[in-house]
């Protein structure tokens, strides 16, 4: 019987059985009793879990996710862009004297596990991941764990501390590149899972080619998986029926995210084409993968680092703490020109008339 075996018949993640079984906080006691019940009927030695006056007596904040929603997978802390902004708040958690306890909230159990997340850390800071949440789902979270910092979305309305990307901004710097360097056929392509974040990217985008009047056609816009590295055969099949009903591809794509960028030139390579020679393709989000493609990723870079210090620094500032008034932040972006962009090639259309003859 593995970890995986127990997740499954408890019905939670694994990192919940992991924490269960290592006795630590970042799960509600229903939950915890459950994963320990089935454990113990699988013959699982169970470690004692450490009393509640040395929980409380630690300094620690905890970092909330809610999985099995969107675009938040269960293992979030193997996607790049979540992984990296982790590695940060744990940085700036240990450099204040904190220590950072890890909680998840299932979809599925949504409102079960927000009552015992509340219950095990109502007196704690918390930090939520906020990617993929509605307003509702906020507002809920936040009357429950009123020490909340929310990350990676921004719901104007909300009293809640706020701690967001300016996605508009971004997208304008990739769409600005792109008609600076004489790009006037462009391309998007978008994740077919929505959330508020790419909602921005496409407004800011758009407010850039509009400035320099020109639209993205429908024929022109792309929907495929937002977080599959490889490439997609959803992705080859838009592109081939773009091939046979425009004769040809558009000089550039701007993608939503990192992810998709990377999916998508290597989908263009299976299809013959050569990235940036015969088209030009832009990122968001600079993940660490971003240098390790061939060729390297042109690409709007988050400031991942600051976000997490700001939030930290709201839960563990006196002054901050202490202060009725919310605050909401838009961090700016930063545009990073690599190699996957250049300017459009007389090559474009002949690949593209050879693609067709292979057809």
């Amino acid at each position: 019987m593995k970890m995986e075996d127990i997740a499954r018949l408890a019905q939670v993640s694994k990192s919940a059985v992991s924490l269960a079984l290592s006795g630590k906080p970042g799960i509600g006691n229903e939950t915890r009793e459950r994963i320990l019940r089935i454990a113990r009927e699988m013959g699982y030695s169970v470690k004692p879990r450490a009393s509640s006056a040395t929980e409380k007596s630690a300094k620690s904040l905890v970092f909330l996710v809610v999985t099995n929603l969107g675009f938040v997978a269960e293992a979030y802390y193997q996607q790049p862009f979540f992984r990296e902004l982790i590695h940060f708040i744990e940085e700036r958690c240990r450099s204040k004297g904190y220590s950072l306890i890890f909680s998840t909230v299932n979809m599925e159990f949504f409102e079960r596990d927000v009552r015992a997340v509340a219950e095990d850390h109502r007196g704690s800071g918390v930090i939520l991941l906020g990617t993929n949440l509605s307003r509702d789902h906020i507002a809920e979270i936040a009357a429950q764990l009123p020490q909340l910092v929310v990350l990676d979305t921004c719901f104007d309305t909300l009293p809640v501390h706020f701690i967001g990307i300016n996605n508009a901004m971004g997208a304008y710097q990739a769409g600005s590149h792109l008609c600076d360097i004489g790009h006037r056929d462009i391309g998007y392509v978008a994740s077919n899972v929505r959330i508020h974040n790419f909602e921005e990217r496409r407004l800011g985008f758009q407010t850039a080619l509009r400035e320099r009047n020109l639209e993205i056609a429908p024929s022109r816009t792309f929907s495929v998986e937002p977080t599959i590295l490889s490439s997609q055969d959803s992705m080859r099949r838009q592109l081939e029926a773009c091939l046979r009903t425009e004769g040809g591809l558009p000089t550039a794509l701007f993608c939503e995210c990192d992810y998709i960028a990377i999916s998508a030139m290597k989908t263009l390579s299976e299809l013959g084409y050569r990235v940036p020679e015969d088209i030009s393709v832009i990122g968001f989000d600079n993940i660490t993968e971003s240098v390790i493609v061939s060729p390297e990723l042109t690409t709007i870079h988050v400031e991942k680092e600051k976000m997490a210090q700001l939030a930290v620094d709201l839960l563990t500032e006196p002054d901050d703490r202490s202060s009725g008034a919310r605050i909401k932040i838009r961090v700016d972006t930063r545009f990073v020109e690599r190699h996957s962009t250049g300017a459009p090639g007389v090559s474009a259309a002949e690949a593209d008339a050879g693609s067709l003859e292979k057809k």
